[in-house]
């Protein structure tokens, strides 16, 4: 199977002085994910929890709800021309019964965001094929405090990024703040298919208890993931684009952006958050 890291000699450049050193780099692969024996999609992620991966990205595609659907995940051999396997392709096997749309022309649909009428159809297709809307949740409440001491202890459990500084990360937290799981991934989006991925296999959908926090931006895709996912709270340590605030505000998601230290934004779901008005507002 392939390794989270590789070593790669590079020349160094500090001050002037030129030295060659080896340096640790996040290794990346592709990986063949395949739906009962069919080639479905094709990810560029860091090799490892390669099943959770699949698994979670059939949730986000609205395949896979509970831990009931899945049958199987497997290796393929004969990814190559001798047969020999890569590690690189996965097929996963859903249980007799379970329903399969028609995937392709559904993510060309909904993963699109390109125009405003691509836009509005992700927005549809988000909220006609969630399993668990989100505004429906039993009340869940976080304050300002608890938000801002997420990041840190999320960069606190990121390993490989300490050997590499080249990954991205995704945590789960409880709603009183404590660390449920942390996955890390050269895409922001594989980072929290692993997580929801292990969530599905462990039968824990939905997670309507929890707070989902991203190291980078939130784009529609990683606000489309908490939706399926049934995530009441999605907070992220960069900018949040447009269509994710739409898809926010139009499924009851809270979403943070700017998270960093005690500052942030809360641009849908303020009802969960414990704000404190300001001075002079009501």
């Amino acid at each position: 199977m392939g390794r989270v890291t590789e070593r790669r000699k590079v020349i160094r450049v500090r001050d002037g002085a030129v030295s060659t050193r080896p340096d640790t780099l996040v290794a990346e692969e592709p990986l063949e994910i395949r739906l009962n024996g069919k080639p479905l999609a094709i990810t560029m992620r860091t090799p490892g929890d390669d099943f959770a991966l699949a698994a979670g990205f059939l949730v986000s595609e609205g395949v896979l709800a509970e831990r009931g659907d899945l049958q199987n995940i497997v290796y393929c051999a004969g990814a190559t021309a001798d047969g020999s396997n890569t590690y690189n392709v996965v097929d996963v096997r859903t249980a007799p019964g379970v329903t399969v749309p028609d995937i392709t022309l559904e993510r060309n649909v909904y993963t699109t965001s390109s125009c405003g009428l691509c836009g509005k159809a992700s927005l549809d297709a988000v909220r006609t094929t969630a399993r668990w809307p989100i505004a429906d949740t039993p009340p869940l409440r976080v304050t300002p405090e608890l938000l801002a001491d997420l990041p840190d202890r999320l960069r606190a459990s990121q390993r490989v990024f300490d050997r590499t500084g080249g990954l991205h990360a995704a945590a789960l937290f409880t709603e009183e703040g404590e660390l449920v799981d942390v996955r890390e991934d050269v895409g922001r989006h594989n980072a929290v298919d692993k997580l929801v991925g292990r969530a599905v296999q462990n039968g824990d959908l939905p997670l309507s208890r929890s707070v989902l926090l991203v190291s980078g931006r939130a784009s529609f895709e990683l606000a489309q993931k908490a939706v399926m996912a049934g995530i009441p709270v999605l907070a992220a340590v960069s900018a949040p684009s447009s269509l994710a605030v739409d898809l926010a505000a139009e499924t009851g998601l809270t979403l943070v952006g700017f998270l960093r230290g005690s500052s942030m934004n809360v641009y849908a779901g303020e009802d969960r958050v414990a704000l404190r008005a300001a001075a002079g507002q009501g």
